[in-house]
This record gives C-alpha cells, sequence and structure tokens, in this order.
C-alpha cells in the first residue's frame, strides 16, 4: 500500500526505531471447528510483520462475525468472550502496520462488504501503486469508500465487475491494479489466497488434519502444529471449499521478484521462505559480508535482535569472538513521556544498552541488518564509545538503501535515506565510526542464492538498493501523493 506519509518523523518512534517495517501479515484457515481460536495463534506467530491493529473475520455458516482493534493481537483477542464472538469453521485475519491510510479503526482489516453474491472479507499483505489513479476513477462512477486503505480499491473493483462467480470477479478486480499483494479473501463457501504475478509479498499453504491454512510465513503454521504444504506460487490464486482446493493461474507469467528484504529483515529467523530456512540465510549473509568487508578487531556485536544471525555468521567466518555486547529491553512498547527532543535522545536506552563489562578496551564489529536514516545507529555507536571500546566499526548485512519501496513496506522518502544523500566514508563520518561497510548486491545474492546477481534480470525485487523497480509505480511517476486518497486521510 503507498505510504500513509512519506515517511515517519523520529518522534513518531520514541524508543528510537528505525527501522524499516512490513506492512502486514495475513491468515487464514477453512475446515477448522476452533477456526477463529486457531487464527489467533497464528497472528501471534505473525506479530513481527504488522503491531499497529489486528483484526479477524469468521463465518459460522450462516452470519459473517468480526472483531477488529488497534493494538497487539494479545491485547485484543486474549479471552474466551472475544473468541465465543467469534464462531464458524473458517475465518481470516490480520495484523497491520499502516502504510496506507492512517491508523483508525476504519482502516484496520480484514474488510468485509455484502455482496449481490453474498459477504466476502479481504486481507491484504502489500501495496498497489496505482491506487490513486484507480480510486479516483472509482469514485467518479459513485463508489463510496469507508476507509483511505488501498485494500478497499480491490473490493469496490470486485462488487462492480459484471462476472457472475466471485473468483472471476476477483480476477478480473486483480487485473486493473498494479503492485505487490499477497490476499487471503473468505466467502460463505470459500477461502481464497493470492499473489501477485511478480510473487513480491510471500504467502503460504498450509493443512492441519483436516483444515486448510494461508499464511504469510511458516512460523504461523508451526505455532499451530500444521503441516506446511508450500508456497503459493506467483500469479496464482488458491481456492479451497468443502471440494478441496483449486489451483488458477489466469495471469501471464512473468519473472519471480520475491522481495529479498524478507531474509534480511522482514521474516521470522525460523520461517522458511521460498524452500530456504531465514536464519540460515541470515547467517550466510553474515559470512558473506566478513568475506567482503573484514576489519580486524577483538569482538563481533550485533545489534539486537535483528543483527544475531548475520553477527554469527560474521564471527564464525571471521574467527572473531561473538558477544552480547549490547542487550535489548523486550519490554518497552511506547513510551508514555511526550516524545520531546530530549526524551528521544534517550529513547535508545529504553530499548537497547551497552554491556560495558564486554566492550571497554575493545575493538568492536557491529552488525545491524540495515542504516536507513541512520537515528538510531549514531546513538548507538555512541553509546558503545561511551562503554569504553577503543575501536567501533560498523558492519551492514543489506547493501545501502538508497530508494523508497512502493511494494508494502514503510520507508522514509528517497531524500531521508541516509545512503541517498551521503557517500559511505560521509555516513560513518556523520554515525560515528572508525570504519563502515555494506554487503555487496553480488554478496548478498551469493548468500540467498549461491549466485551473482544477473544485472539484466535479477532474481529478487532489490529496488531499494538499485532503484530497478519490477512493477510500475504509477502514482508515483504520476506525482500523485497517497494522502489524496481522502480528504480524511492523515496528512503530515
Amino acid at each position: 500500500m503507498p505510504s500513509k506519509s512519506p515517511a515517519q518523523s523520529e518522534s513518531e518512534h520514541p524508543t528510537g526505531d528505525d527501522h524499516l517495517h512490513d506492512e502486514c501479515g495475513v491468515f487464514g484457515i477453512f475446515g477448522d471447528d476452533d477456526a477463529a481460536a486457531t487464527t489467533v495463534l497464528g497472528l501471534h506467530a505473525l506479530q513481527h510483520r504488522g503491531q499497529e491493529a489486528a483484526g479477524i473475520v469468521a463465518f459460522d455458516g450462516e452470519h459473517f462475525h468480526s472483531h477488529r482493534a488497534l493494538g497487539l493481537v494479545g491485547d485484543h483477542f486474549n479471552s474466551e468472550d472475544v473468541i465465543s464472538r467469534l464462531p464458524g469453521g473458517q475465518a481470516i485475519g490480520h495484523v497491520r502496520y499502516s502504510t496506507t491510510g492512517e491508523p483508525a479503526l476504519r482502516n484496520v482489516q480484514p474488510l468485509f462488504a455484502d455482496f449481490k453474491f453474498g459477504g466476502l472479507s479481504i486481507a491484504h499483505n502489500g501495496n498497489l501503486t496505482n491506487a490513486v489513479r484507480c480510486r479516483q476513477e472509482l469514485v467518479q462512477r459513485g463508489c463510496l469508500f469507508q476507509s483511505t486503505s488501498d485494500t478497499e480499491i480491490i473490493v469496490h473493483l470486485i462488487a462492480i465487475s459484471l462476472y457472475s462467480t466471485v473468483v472471476d470477479r476477483l480476477i478480473d478486480a486483480l487485473r486493473q491494479v498494479e503492485g505487490a499483494y499477497s490476499l487471503v479473501a473468505m466467502t460463505q463457501k470459500k477461502l481464497i489466497g493470492v499473489r501477485d504475478p511478480r510473487g513480491v509479498r510471500p504467502l503460504v499453504l498450509g493443512k492441519l488434519d483436516s483444515a486448510y491454512i494461508l499464511a504469510s510465513e511458516t512460523c504461523a503454521l508451526d505455532i499451530i502444529d500444521a503441516e506446511f504444504i508450500r508456497d503459493v506460487e506467483p500469479g496464482e490464486i488458491v481456492v479451497i471449499d468443502n471440494d478441496g482446493i483449486q489451483s488458477i493461474k489466469p495471469f501471464a507469467k512473468l519473472k519471480d521478484r520475491f522481495c529479498i528484504f524478507e531474509y534480511i529483515y522482514f521474516a521470522r529467523p525460523d520461517s522458511m521462505m521460498e524452500g530456504k530456512n531465514v536464519y540460515e540465510v541470515r547467517k550466510r549473509i553474515g559470512a558473506e559480508l566478513a568475506k567482503e568487508k573484514h576489519v580486524p578487531a577483538d569482538l563481533v556485536v550485533p545489534v539486537p535482535d535483528s543483527g544475531v544471525p548475520a553477527a554469527i555468521g560474521y564471527a564464525e567466518e571471521s574467527k572473531i569472538p561473538f558477544d552480547l555486547g549490547i542487550i535489548r529491553n523486550h519490554y518497552t512498547g511506547r513510551t508514555f513521556i511526550e516524545p520531546s527532543a530530549e526524551i528521544r535522545n534517550l529513547g535508545v536506552r529504553l530499548k537497547h544498552n551497552a554491556n560495558s563489562a564486554y566492550l571497554a578496551g575493545k575493538r568492536v564489529i557491529l552488525v545491524d541488518d540495515s542504516i536507513v536514516r541512520g537515528t538510531t545507529s549514531k546513538k548507538i555507536v555512541s553509546m558503545v564509545r561511551a562503554a569504553g571500546a577503543a575501536e567501533v566499526h560498523m558492519r551492514v548485512s543489506s547493501p545501502p538503501i538508497s530508494d523508497s519501496c512502493y511494494y508494502g513496506i514503510d520507508t522514509p522518502t528517497k531524500d531521508e535515506l541516509l545512503a541517498s544523500k551521503y557517500t559511505i566514508e560521509e555516513m560513518a563520518e556523520l554515525i560515528g565510526v572508525d570504519t563502515l561497510a555494506y554487503i555487496t548486491p553480488d554478496g548478498l545474492y551469493k548468500a540467498v542464492c549461491g549466485e551473482a546477481r544477473i544485472q539484466d534480470e535479477p532474481q529478487f525485487c532489490d529496488a531499494c538498493f538499485t532503484s530497478a523497480y519490477p512493477i510500475p509505480i504509477t502514482d508515483h511517476d504520476d506525482g500523485l501523493n497517497p494522502s489524496q486518497l481522502s480528504l480524511l486521510a492523515e496528512v503530515d
């Protein structure tokens, strides 16, 4: 979805968060007597993909039931009373990090609508890159929007389609949109999963006893002891009903461009992505980084938690000891203190603290997954130096992020990305390290898939490093601002 604003200001992250954020996670199940309860567990496993809101829609054979709320899954789906109000043998769920529309209840998914053919609920992970244009055309046709989420565009396109079946209407709708998406949808009789033709965003198929499951990641299957069957293929529509599973491939075959940042940061380390264990890939990235950009040092220290697997791989390859020189507090949440400039400067200490006993007098290699604006990196480096480190070298397990993502990742505008404005030497000086180095695109590709990047047709979506956008970014190219989605949309 297009970003709710071009970038989030640092004040919106009082604990010093300076990472990219995935938009959301989706989960669906068909044929389970405790469908809603199972969906809650699946969403717990996907909580890392979105922490602003969660929602579930269930169907009991006669009626749809919905519960949506702002906040974490455990804050709102933690009682028998809530689950009892979501009866039925099929359900879909969603966790959200808002990138289209403000974080308001009306934008919390799954969305639901009544059609002539019956009810339909839909949840979306990704981003429509022609959302503003589509919305303007639909409004001119008389469509009334209830949210500022681009997912509702798909709902309206289904509603006005002249095809008879819900699957044909969905195909008709998706032929009119551009972008990256994984969808789960539910009618009275079907659970439907879809990936865009490039397969940018993940979606997997699983089975629990006789029930079938669709989920963003395999970790959502693991939590309920479900069997992983396979990845939903790019451009595939999976239709699940009482007769079993049907696979439909209505779109022209395109070169797969799975998001490489899933391996670097977004996915949970214990998930399998496109046949690869994420934790193992991250260790290989760290090892490749050590081969490419090694520097003599006494200690390899991860920036927790996302830097840990790459730091382990770096340490193993370089034969330098690995230690937790920075300790993370996992119980920060959002601070209740008004995020003044002074509090923001201290905010990183709410989440990270230097382990001085291990850092004092040491030449330290800090390993992190990425540098976005550099605000958190600068504070962490300062903290490590204050703890007595003799040298601080930063190694980054992604290439420099120099371009915004338009495919479902919340990123700052290009001019706010540190790597778009400064050389690596200038960035090193700005964040206060002795040396700074990133893995190369070729090194990253070698770690992920065993071969170098193919320049004319890369194997993944890596546009945030290369500007090589595999899907048209129509709204951006036309100068259309996502805040134009609605007069009610949040404008920063």
